[in-house]
């Protein structure tokens, strides 16, 4: 593998993640000057300019017949955010989780995941499945927006400090338009580089460019989420580290999986891994964030230390299963017929337990409607 192939792949990464600052910080202060709230500059510019290098890197990848990528990018951002950027966020700090996550983002990120399996059983996510898709995205960013006027004075000044309006040069237009107009620059050119090397990556190794998008192109994309839950977690805010990290698993399936089946060619090619262990793993994890975030409402060190080590197994198996390894059938064994009914039962009787016990924990009550879809 040559030195000019990872050198673009990192070139690409940071050219992804300084396009997705720009653009944010840009069109954010852009939309305070047209006297759009902190809060709903935080539900909606900020979610979309977090999820643009996802979004930039599968469209990309389709529109350059890599479907492989593409897809493997949406559906490994999805397993990545919620088993590593959570799993590392609780080992640092236990992390709380409103009653509203619980109620209704948890089962709707659980319902889109398996809307979106259902729809690539046929190896494809078609035009009028990305118009739907899209629709939802448009539906969820309306809600969000209605549900944020409701939120309490404590949780509006939490947006205002985070989004407020800036003195200074962020403040002049003339910065904000070429900020925007640099951020995009920059995203569309670290989209090519990325996707080009990743390319050659997958052809120097041997691997499918599935592979290649589940772990190396989906770890980097989503590294402005890992930035945002880590800091909020840091800074106390830890509600908004899981409700950035549900959002965005909402958002990538919904936004990204819609406009990459709408602007590719004869819509969105699912690769056959990805439908029949991919795609399930990525449901089974959403619906593995209902009782841990229910048991009540906090993420602890030792439910983020499992969510971290099943993104580790994950990984390896994905390795193993690509260089097809000796040990591969001794681990899957191993992880099928003990480690994942083990951790299906102790998450069962976590669950029951909590229900019996306290059918309604009031931690963080003061937050109990605080939903954040910031992140893609």
């Amino acid at each position: 593998m040559s030195i000019g192939v990872l050198v673009s792949l990192a070139l690409g990464l940071a050219l992804l993640i300084a396009g997705a600052e720009l653009l944010v910080r840009g069109a954010s202060r852009l939309a305070l000057r047209f006297g759009i709230s902190p809060l709903v500059v935080g539900l909606t510019v900020v979610a979309f300019g977090t999820s643009s290098p996802e979004l930039a890197v599968s469209v990309q990848a389709g529109l350059a017949g890599q479907a492989g990528i593409a897809a493997g990018n949406i559906v490994g951002s999805n397993i990545f955010n919620l088993l590593f950027i959570l799993g590392l966020a609780a080992l640092i700090l236990p992390l709380a989780v409103s009653q509203q996550l619980v109620g209704l983002d948890v089962p709707l990120m659980i319902g889109v995941s398996l809307l979106f399996w259902v729809m690539a059983l046929d190896g494809r996510i078609g035009r009028f499945d990305g118009l739907l898709l899209a629709a939802g995205i448009v539906g969820y960013t309306v809600f969000a927006i209605h549900q944020g006027r409701k939120e309490n004075p404590e949780i509006q000044a939490e947006y205002a400090q985070e989004f407020g309006a800036a003195n200074g040069w962020l403040g002049r237009l003339p910065v904000q338009l070429a900020l925007i107009a640099g951020g995009l620059a920059l995203l569309v050119l670290g989209a090519t580089w990325l996707v080009d090397s990743a390319v050659a990556i997958a052809r120097v190794l041997g691997v499918s460019e599935v592979v290649i998008g589940l772990t190396i192109v989906a770890a980097g994309t989503s590294l402005p989420e890992v930035a945002t839950s880590i800091v909020a977690a840091l800074r106390g805010e830890r509600d908004i580290a899981v409700g950035n990290v549900v959002g965005s698993s909402i958002f990538n399936l919904l936004a990204i999986g819609g406009i990459a089946a709408l602007v590719t060619p004869g819509g969105l090619e699912v690769a056959p891994a990805l439908v029949t262990f991919d795609l399930p793993v990525m449901a089974a994890v959403a619906f593995a964030c209902l009782p841990i975030f229910a048991t009540g409402h906090r993420i602890a060190r030792w439910e983020g230390a499992l969510f971290f080590t099943y993104y580790v197994a994950y990984v390896t198996f994905l390795i193993l299963a690509a260089t097809q390894h000796d040990t591969l059938p001794l681990f899957g064994g191993a992880m099928l017929g003990f480690v994942l009914p083990l951790t299906a039962v102790t998450l069962l009787v976590l669950w029951v337990r909590t229900r019996a016990t306290a059918p309604y924990d009031g931690l963080d009550t003061h937050r109990n409607t605080h939903r954040n879809t910031n992140g893609g």
